[in-house]
């Protein structure tokens, strides 16, 4: 059967009257007046001995509000069909609950695997924020089914830019972890249209040490495919594929980690080349992102006694955020207030375990009765209901 005849078109689901609909169940699912009201104030908040800091930017970006948006619209649209979703729509585990709540059924987004063949053409499938690769697109397109697109504005851009390289015969370089789902829906475009791009996923600057020494003629082919396996287009060829190499990055990567990453390997280029003619380099780190990471380090000028960083677990810009603030300050990061156990102990997620481990909260213990001096941020993905959860948490645990 030819693609097309099966093909839906795309239906505009963000109707001016369904979203008047939508905006009241955002509303009153995750909207807080505590947080508008701490926001007007200048970020500020006093309550009794403890001053809490927010973070001038923090909480659902453009692209999440988007994303909710949609889905949620997709339920009024289609009510009596049956609607899913690949993976999460975004990182936050509420989110997905207040949608699984709303019958809308998950799909795994890691492989097209049977639960896929239960989809008939009569469904609708809503792909997340962070996109998915081609090949779900085209087994979707292939079944007939509607497909309500929630990929944010700027993943699409980096999509641009990897089928771009691929189309000048550019090996795309993806700073990004190859296992997220952001960055597995770019490297299969960095394929590009005929499937002959090539790709290598890099995730930190270990990493991009290790491609600059092979680039320089170090290290051996044995070790370099060993280290980047399953981070890699199919048959990459380092000896071919790192003649000429462009940027590209999972967008809520660390911006300062990825202006580095640039730096090394153009370095590399130069001192292989003599010049970059053969490096190519374009910022894709969406601006939610810098603005959160921006954000934070202006909060951290405040002295500070602690920090809690609130959203999912799985999200990488909260992760980053994390990661920017325990080096400066005894920094927890949380779920939700519930988290928050006791004045004594947070069950709070471990970045380098990445497991959750019950810590203490010295700072908080040892000014018990004394001034607290508290920040508070969240990732792009995080719902102000959820921050405001945890001042009034703390709050209530310092009285």
């Amino acid at each position: 059967m030819n693609q097309d005849s099966t093909r839906k078109a795309r239906v505009n689901v963000r109707r001016a009257e369904v979203m008047e609909l939508v905006e009241k169940e955002i509303q009153q699912h995750y909207q807080s007046e505590l947080i508008s009201h701490i926001r007007a104030a200048g970020n500020v908040y006093n309550l009794g001995h403890t001053e809490f800091f927010l973070a001038r930017e923090f909480g659902f970006c453009n692209g999440v509000r988007r994303a909710i948006d949609i889905a949620y619209a997709a339920r009024k649209v289609f009510p009596d069909r049956q609607i899913y979703l690949i993976g999460d729509i975004i990182h936050n585990p509420e989110v997905n609950r207040q949608l699984e709540g709303k019958g809308i059924k998950k799909l795994p987004w890691k492989h097209l695997d049977a639960s896929y063949d239960q989809i008939v053409a009569d469904d609708v499938v809503i792909v997340p924020a962070f996109g998915v690769p081609t090949s779900f697109m085209d087994a979707l397109e292939e079944k007939g089914v509607q497909i309500v697109d929630t990929t944010c504005g700027d993943v699409m851009k980096v999509w641009k830019r990897v089928k771009n390289y691929a189309s000048m015969g550019i090996t795309s370089i993806i700073h990004g972890k190859a296992t997220h789902e952001e960055t597995s829906a770019t490297a299969s475009r960095a394929l590009g249209e005929k499937g002959r791009g090539k790709y290598l996923v890099v995730y930190d600057l270990e990493d991009a040490a290790a491609v600059c020494d092979y680039i320089l003629g170090k290290g051996s082919r044995e070790a370099f495919m060993k280290r980047f396996e399953g981070c890699c287009s199919p048959g990459f060829d380092p000896d071919r594929d790192l003649e000429e190499v462009g940027i590209a990055n999972q967008t809520t990567m660390l911006k300062t980690e990825t202006q580095t990453l640039q730096k090394m390997i153009r370095d590399a280029i130069v001192q292989r080349d003599g010049d970059d003619d053969n490096f190519y380099v374009f910022d894709t780190i969406c601006g939610a992102t810098q603005d959160r990471q921006d954000a934070l380090y202006d909060l951290l000028k405040n002295p500070l006694d602690v920090m809690f960083v609130v959203g999912g677990y799985n999200s990488s810009n909260t992760t980053h955020l994390v990661d920017i603030a325990r080096k400066h300050v005894p920094t927890y990061f949380i779920e939700s207030a519930e988290s928050i156990k006791s004045i004594q102990y947070v069950d709070a997620f471990d970045t380098e375990t990445r497991e959750v481990r019950r810590m203490t909260t010295e700072p908080v213990v040892q000014n018990l009765g004394k001034s607290l001096k508290v920040g508070i941020t969240a990732g792009a993905s995080c719902p102000a209901n959820l921050i405001e959860a945890t001042i009034l948490r703390i709050a209530d645990l310092r009285k």
